[in-house]
């Protein structure tokens, strides 16, 4: 993986670990991540709602392109530490969210479920050629993009998880993705919740750029700062997720760096998966300063807050998603 992202995949794990400390403020931190120019702030003493870590994270905008990012920006080595204490994976499968999701995810219901809630992962496109999962974590998509006829490979840098993703049966490789050099072009590269937690979004998507066929496809999906939902919830809502999602697009400005970094936008959509909802309510509910929100891995609560989304909050996020105002951004940018 690049080495502005120390992504380990979309589901965090919470468990009982020391606090990292949040790096001091400096004047780096005041200059947009895309553009280089003066941001403001636009939102104060955020916390981390999620797993409690230490610190307060305000939500800063460019001045000159409109691109939001959460200020302080960590350094590469703060961030590296807080996902080794909190976020990446360790080998843990045996809890019973982890079962339920993993039997969820390959089994029928899942690919009716992703007709109806949206498919954040893309795990229901169909092709051939092949394709690169960027930050797969465990692997738990590289059976279904294979199911779906790709040849599939991964890039995880976490040697836990890259070894669980292997032991699938997969090639997965383990350095950084500006170090990586295939043995071919690929035809697809997902990053699937990955380039908002990257510290140089524009030099992933050049990195991306780089391993990709003329006419190669990048498969994007990430939080919609413009998302209705924002507004509804304010400081709780969960794709924040502080300090860990570092860059908030929207699809302007994500079709602009798209743009300068080679691609063409070709399919844009915003959905807002029922999950999201859920976690945004639980965080809402149950978020406290410096204090683990584990009701984030209550099943029950979660399927709960899940079917009131999509059953009866239903027509409320279907306006979302078609005034543009999405949970989820959602992007198909080919090369070339």
């Amino acid at each position: 993986m690049h080495q502005s992202a120390v992504k380990a995949g979309p589901v965090p794990r919470l468990e009982l670990v020391p606090k990292v400390q949040a790096p001091a403020r400096t004047k780096a931190d005041e200059s947009c991540l895309v553009c280089g120019a003066e941001p403001g702030r636009i939102l104060s003493g955020l916390l981390d709602t999620r797993f409690g870590t230490a610190g307060t994270y305000d939500i800063c905008r460019c001045n000159r392109c409109g691109f939001e990012q959460t200020s302080p920006v960590p350094t590469l080595e703060i961030l590296k530490k807080l996902y080794e204490s909190h976020y990446n994976f360790g080998g843990a499968t045996g809890a019973l969210y982890t079962k339920l999701r993993d039997w969820f995810l390959m089994s029928p219901l899942y690919r009716v479920w992703i007709r109806v809630d949206g498919d954040i992962s893309f795990h229901s496109r169909r092709g051939s050629g092949r394709l690169m999962d960027v930050g797969c974590n465990e692997g738990r998509g590289l059976p279904i993009y294979a199911r779906n006829g790709y040849k599939v490979e991964g890039l995880e840098l976490n040697d836990t998880a890259a070894g669980a993703a292997r032991n699938l049966g997969f090639e997965v490789h383990s350095c950084l993705l500006e170090e990586f050099q295939p043995a071919a072009p690929y035809d697809v590269a997902i990053l699937s919740n990955v380039l908002e937690h990257s510290l140089d979004p524009r030099e992933m998507l050049e990195e991306i750029n780089r391993i990709l066929h003329t006419g190669g496809e990048v498969w994007i999906s990430c939080p919609n700062s413009k998302s209705w939902l924002r507004r509804v919830f304010g400081r709780f809502w969960i794709n924040w997720h502080l300090p860990f999602h570092i860059s908030h697009f929207s699809t302007e400005t994500l079709q602009r760096l798209l743009v300068e970094t080679g691609f063409r936008a070709i399919e844009t959509g915003q959905i807002t998966p029922a999950i999201w909802v859920a976690q945004s309510c639980i965080a809402r509910l149950f978020a406290r300063k410096g204090r683990k929100n584990m009701q984030l891995r209550n099943p029950f609560l979660t399927l709960l807050l899940m079917g009131v989304a999509r059953l009866i909050l239903f027509p409320l996020l279907w306006l979302g998603n078609r005034s543009g105002q999405g949970d989820c951004l959602l992007v198909v940018a080919r090369k070339g």
